[in-house]
């Protein structure tokens, strides 16, 4: 038995595609902040050959294991978890789709713990109520890593020479999440159309193609006074799988789907409370952008006129926003007070969260450190192979890109079956792990 914690996770081993930092900076956190000895091993990469002869104290399946498709972990991953005695942790984030099969995950692999967006209050009406699962922890999407305030110091720059009074970055979302989850859409466009022509210097955008990344998305906000934003979530939590059924039979035939067109959403809308504070509250906070943002909890965080200008969800005070939003002193008290209360503080730092994790660990008599040789023989036995399998793996998701673009499409229309026969005598998976 490995004294220690397995950290499992899954990103795309390919150096060219863009991703949010968020994930990597919760994933990295763990080892950073730990008491704990972690060791973190990527899916994407495969199964460790050496991993078959290893056991931990501990294994911690990260959030970005679970998406939308297959779950990223194969056959021998999930014998390997079935066979561990170790105390298995889950971290989940959007968790209301496919809720049934998250469900028999927990139990059929036998799960001791899952951390969850969900308040305690709604404990009960979901994992409570469908799983066996013994404990679980409430936690929010994202937290502030160590080098935001660096980050905030690096970009932020004086009041006056910003050249946007309001920003935003939105996306429209599937109507399968609910009435909830188009508010960080409507909150762009609504505002848009509301402040046209009020003398504002406004830069909102709500497609799926103007989203911003890395230092593109901090050097966009520190030129904004001003940012919209909403808290994150849905109001749709669906449980028993019925509104993305029907959401999935409707879409077959390419036809647009709205609310109004899901029989079944009703009873899942506001059955269950999905609402947290986002990382981009923390970040705005850190690179002091005064939020202009809907009405909400924020998982008890913020509080308006404290921390942000709080907006009506119908736009109602809308004269009463745009005044404070043209007051200097306002900005300046509120960022103030956000910088205090969500960076300086380190009450939503990534410390906290994994110094609680470690409780949870130490709690089921967890808390043990390997000697120094012990850790090293763990360190080669997981770094065995590595080197070619993250080769192999690069060079499938570089056939892989190859064969998407346009015109290698239109090369596939002619050669197809013999393309999809050559795919599956190498064993070349797609980023969905498809052959």
């Amino acid at each position: 038995m490995v004294d220690g914690v397995l950290l499992v996770y899954h990103r795309p081993d390919a150096p060219w595609i863009k991703d949010a930092s968020t994930v990597m900076e919760h994933v990295g956190s763990f080892a950073a902040h730990s008491r704990n000895r972690i060791w973190e091993v990527n899916t994407d990469l495969g199964f460790p050959p050496a991993l078959a002869e290893l056991d931990f104290r501990a294994v911690i399946v990260h959030y970005c294991v679970f998406g939308m498709g297959p779950y990223r972990l194969d056959d021998q991953w999930l014998r390997w978890l079935d066979a561990s005695r170790a105390y298995k942790i889950a971290f989940f984030q959007d968790e209301c789709t496919r809720c049934q099969r998250r469900f028999r995950f927990l139990d059929e692999h036998r799960f001791d713990c899952v951390y969850t967006c969900l308040e305690p209050s709604e404990f009960a009406k979901v994992y409570g109520h469908y799983t066996s699962v013994p404990k679980l922890v409430t936690n929010v999407p994202g937290y502030v890593p160590e080098q935001l305030p660096d980050v905030g110091r690096r970009f932020t720059v004086p009041d006056e020479r910003r050249g946007v009074d309001v920003g935003y970055r939105g996306r429209p979302l599937p109507a399968y999440l609910g009435h909830g989850a188009m508010e960080k859409h409507e909150i762009g466009v609504r505002f848009g159309e509301l402040a046209a022509g009020t003398g504002l210097r406004l830069d909102v955008a709500t497609g799926e193609g103007d989203r911003l990344y890395g230092d593109d998305w901090y050097r966009f906000l520190a030129n904004c006074r001003c940012v919209l934003g909403v808290e994150s979530g849905v109001s749709c939590f669906d449980l028993e799988d019925e509104v993305f059924g029907e959401w999935l039979e409707r879409t077959a035939n390419g036809q647009a789907v709205g609310l109004a067109d899901l029989r079944t959403l009703p009873r899942w809308e506001d059955v269950v409370y999905y609402r947290t504070i986002s990382p981009r509250h923390f970040e705005a906070a850190a690179l002091h952008v005064c939020q202009v943002l809907f009405e909400g909890r924020y998982s008890g965080a913020m509080e308006p006129m404290r921390h942000y200008i709080p907006l009506a969800k119908d736009f109602s005070n809308l004269d009463r926003v745009l005044e404070l939003i043209r007051d200097r002193d306002v900005r300046r008290e509120l960022t103030e007070n956000a910088y205090a209360d969500l960076i300086a503080s380190g009450e939503w730092s990534y410390g906290r969260l994994i110094a609680g994790v470690d409780g949870t660990l130490e709690q089921a008599g967890l808390r043990v450190r390997p000697d120094a040789a012990a850790a090293a023989r763990v360190d080669a036995a997981l770094a065995d192979g590595l080197r070619q399998r993250r080769l192999r793996r690069r060079a499938e998701w570089g056939l892989f890109w190859l064969l998407s673009r346009p015109a290698t499409q239109r090369l596939i229309h002619f050669v197809h079956p013999v393309t999809s026969r050559v795919r599956r005598l190498l064993g070349i998976r797609g980023p969905d792990g498809v052959l």
